[in-house]
């Protein structure tokens, strides 16, 4: 994520906690001038957004955030952070910024306020995250953990892992498998799918590695998985009938 182009300089203590506590990357800056330029194509770029603070000189923020507004391409979402004594100075000018807070204030609020505009325009404070059951995957670190232990996983093994768990209870032959995780021009024989299946199963230890099962004479699936031949289940209107039931499911998170 782009960091958070930040003003003034010099942050309100609390401000920076909130941010730091957050993880959220921020760029501040003493003016205008210092603001990176549109590129080529007129948009901005390098920014998740903007966090403006009046403090003591509203007047200065209120012209921070027209520069910015004002540009070709707008920036937002723009976060106006002011003191009690300034909400009425805020008349008339709702199209200066997207959503206001007024500190002092926890930094939770601030953080909620930030992960709310983010959100609004299609943005994330989260990793792209893979959950099932004990495991867990960052798409953006490329790291993975079961029941918090963190795996040492090879990058084919984890690009393998993280298919399998994309599609929780799904079989995969192996030449599927070697097409959609290695690629069609890979010449390597199924083999190799084995192989990287024992290496997964070892790190995932004893207590995990039933997470990938083998389905006999087919090939393998992620995730546990309860059938009921005599309930008749459909996955969406027109779907199939008796799919698998009672096994956890993965969920993405993030943008």
């Amino acid at each position: 994520m782009d960091p958070l182009l930040c003003f003034p300089a010099e942050l309100p203590a609390e401000v920076t906690l909130a941010l730091q506590n957050a993880g959220l990357g921020h760029q501040s800056v003493t003016g205008p001038d210092d603001v990176a330029a549109p590129g080529p194509d007129g948009r901005t770029t390098g920014y998740s957004g903007a966090l403006v603070v009046a403090g003591d000189d509203m007047t200065a923020a209120v012209a921070f955030c027209r520069h910015l507004r004002l540009r070709e391409v707008p920036m937002t979402p723009l976060l106006l952070a002011i003191g009690t004594d300034q909400v009425g100075e805020l008349l008339l000018r709702d199209d200066l910024y997207d959503d206001f807070c007024v500190l002092p204030s926890r930094p939770e609020e601030l953080v909620a306020r930030l992960q709310h505009l983010f959100w609004r325009t299609g943005q994330s404070m989260r990793p792209d995250i893979i959950e099932y059951g004990p495991l867990m995957l960052n798409l953006e670190t490329y790291q993975a953990a079961v029941s918090g232990r963190v795996l040492d996983l090879t990058y084919m093994e984890y690009e393998l892992l993280r298919f399998l768990a994309g599609h929780p209870a799904k079989v995969f032959t192996r030449e599927t498998l070697l097409s959609r995780v290695w690629g069609y021009e890979y010449y390597g024989g199924a083999r190799t799918v084995d192989v990287h299946i024992r290496r997964l199963r070892a790190k995932l230890g004893e207590e995990h590695a039933h997470l990938i099962q083998t389905v006999r004479s087919v090939g393998y699936r992620f995730g546990q998985v309860a059938w009921h031949p005599g309930v008749v289940q459909r996955n969406g209107a027109g779907g199939p009938a008796g799919a698998p039931a009672a096994a956890p499911s993965a969920q993405t998170t993030g943008a």
